[in-house]
């Protein structure tokens, strides 16, 4: 598809991830998830917009005392569920869906004002109050995803009708913020218009997309700070913005300047993310670094095994340091999606492994644990333990009640947000400049690239996650030089190489996390990797006080749990020895075919303690069977324990 415009290239050490309508994905792993989310998930979605009155908002036929009201978020349910099924328009060609999506963009541009103004909320609800509280309301954040919606779409289809929207809305949004006379010099609460406005200049070619996206990132946290000002005309009292508060929307400080990740998780991945975006695009080292700062001291002292972030409901975000509570961590789904797009915008700049390690390890489990296995029920939070709540079943007070997940939330944005992290996902897994290819992910299927004006076709045949195995084969007109760069993921210990039979690894081991062959490629070519793919224990940090004692299980890039449904006895009295050898075990018929870990654990008996609470003799240890299973597939049985860390024994 030809971009609208032109526009300078960044810097020559900018990468550019292949996209994803020129990967295809066929492995028995990610295809069928991709095809439930085509089939099953997007279509139910798009139902659910429409009962719950998302949809019929853009009508603008709201009246006072009409229910339910339209919410100052639900333009952004709206918009990533067209951007999904854009998405998937893109891969799999679908009328019924294309003229859908028709429909809905001709109802949405009805909604659009005079002056490009598009809000479903304060256009019918409270038109007297726009944009006069940017901390609490989210128009901007709105007004971010139907950018990224009609870019999208605009990509998938060549239709313009809702780029053309989009840009009016920037348009008109480039005259109310900024630095000039008469502007507002304000931002959101909850960022995303920042990376949405980088897209929309990476299509268009307009510098002025750009350049307001940079406005939005480098107001930030700037004084006399915005919301104190806007909260004063709106006649609150003075000095009720607290520190607490500025750090919840990351707006404590310059960006520049901000070396901790504080406050709510996915405002802050939407943020980061846009900071490399723009780091990358301005060739800024002073941003990137601000980047990398934030980058350490989220993944060394705030991110679960699972990838998960964000510990606390409360704030649902960030604590204090090593604070990573497991039953009532938080984990939202959105947030491991923004980190997942942190990080691949990160290995644009730089192409070291340690951002494709995080961002391949919340994909492949704090992420897709999100979405059910019939592909129609959510976590929007992600424990990494579940126990009898204190609530007992509606109806039912003799029933236990765990976690569960559910059909739908009133705030609803995990949702679409999977549904297009599901519908895109060829994107994350290779990048290229002139002279070479680079591959982050290992999905078997093909990837189409070109390279210095020649056309490169890689063959993949693999079954990752399972299995460490992976071949790849190369197909092009002519022979061509280029560095072909392979990911040897950080829990790999051990792998060989090979190139047409002949070894390929000098033994200096991997730069920054990737093996690099730079040689004159021919059509034919077949490099073998091969990672060990053994069952390891993981020890947190002794700081993590939640976890001392005990273990987690993980092979390859899979992190497993314990759930009651594998086991007779309760999960929370297993104990796992420190002998105790596990064993991969593959079983076609669960959960969707997934490999098992099996083996032999102890747990504590309870037997003598039916009238005592406690007693100065320890319990008995029995032996018993232990199956752990991925952590992703979690909750897709019958209700019950769930647990990722085991105390050893």
């Amino acid at each position: 598809m030809k971009r609208e415009g032109k526009r300078k290239m960044a810097a020559t050490t900018v990468y550019r991830p292949v996209r994803f309508d020129r990967v295809t994905i066929d492995d028995r792993f990610w295809a069928p998830k991709i095809e439930l989310n085509r089939a099953v998930t997007i279509p139910t979605a798009y139902d659910k917009c429409k009962e719950t009155g998302r949809i019929d908002a853009f009508r603008q036929d709201w009246k006072p005392g009409q229910e339910p009201v339209p919410h100052v978020f639900w333009d952004s349910d709206v918009a990533k569920w067209i951007e999904a099924a854009s998405f998937s328009l893109a891969t799999t060609p679908d009328p019924a869906l294309d003229a859908q999506l028709d429909e809905l963009i001709v109802l949405i541009a009805s909604a659009q004002q005079e002056d490009g103004y598009l809000n479903t909320h304060y256009t019918a609800v409270e038109p007297e109050n726009r944009w006069t509280n940017l901390r609490d309301n989210h128009e901007l954040y709105c007004a971010g995803h139907l950018i990224e919606a009609a870019v999208a779409h605009y990509e998938a289809t060549g239709k313009r009708g809702l780029l053309q929207v989009a840009c009016r809305y920037a348009d008109y949004i480039g005259t109310v913020f900024g630095t000039g006379p008469g502007q507002k010099r304000g931002y959101c609460g909850h960022e995303e218009i920042e990376l949405a406005l980088v897209k929309l200049y990476r299509t268009t070619g307009e510098p002025r997309y750009l350049q307001l996206g940079s406005y939005f990132v480098e107001e930030r946290g700037r004084e006399p700070h915005y919301f104190d000002l806007e909260a004063a005309q709106r006649g609150e009292e003075p000095g009720r913005l607290t520190h607490h508060v500025r750090e919840y929307s990351q707006s404590h400080k310059p960006v520049r300047e901000q070396d901790r990740v504080v406050g709510h998780s996915v405002r802050a991945m939407y943020l980061y993310a846009a900071m490399a975006d723009l780091a990358a695009e301005q060739d800024d080292d002073s941003l990137y670094a601000a980047c990398e700062r934030l980058w350490t001291h989220l993944c060394t002292k705030h991110m679960y095994l699972t990838g998960g972030i964000g510990a606390s409901a409360a704030n649902e975000g960030f604590t204090n340091d090593y604070e990573l509570p497991n039953e009532t961590a938080y984990c939202e789904t959105c947030a491991s999606i923004g980190l997942i797009m942190w990080n691949h915008r990160m290995l644009q700049r730089r192409t070291d492994g340690k951002y494709a390690d995080v961002m391949e390890r919340v994909l492949y489990n704090g992420a897709i644990s999100g979405i059910s296995m019939d592909g129609k029920q959510y976590f929007y939070g992600n424990p990494l333990a579940s126990y009898r709540t204190s609530v007992p079943k509606r109806g039912d007070k003799t029933m236990p009640d765990y976690y569960r997940r559910s059909d739908w939330f009133g705030c609803s944005c995990c949702p679409p947000n999977l549904s297009r992290l599901l519908a895109s996902l060829g994107q994350y897994a290779y990048s290229t400049r002139a002279d070479e290819l680079v591959v982050h992910l290992y999905m078997q299927g093909e990837a189409e690239f070109d390279l210095d004006g020649r056309r490169v076709r890689v063959i993949v045949e693999t079954d990752y996650p399972w299995d460490g195995d992976i071949r790849l084969r190369l197909a092009m007109d002519e022979p061509t030089r280029f560095a072909l760069k392979l990911r040897i993921p950080g829990w790999c210990e051990a792998y060989e190489l090979a190139v047409n039979g002949s070894p390929a690894a000098d033994g200096a081991g991997p730069e920054r996390g990737y093996e690099s062959i730079d040689r004159e490629w021919s059509a034919g070519d077949e490099i073998r990797l091969r990672l060990h793919m053994p069952v390891e224990r993981v020890y947190a940090h002794p700081d993590v006080r939640h976890n001392i004692g005990h273990a987690a299980l993980q092979r390859g890039p899979l992190v497993y749990c314990v759930e009651q449904a594998d086991h007779d006895v309760p999960v929370r009295s297993l104990l796992l020895p420190r002998e105790t050898e596990l064993a991969p075990v593959f079983e076609p018929e669960l959960l969707g075919g997934v490999v098992t870990l099996r083996g032999s654990a102890v747990c504590a008996d309870r037997g003598g303690w039916e009238h005592t609470l406690y007693r100065t003799s320890r319990p008995l240890l029995t032996a018993c069977a232990i199956t752990a299973v991925p952590y992703y597939s979690w909750a897709n049985r019958e209700p019950g324990e769930m647990k990722v860390w085991l105390p050893e024994s």
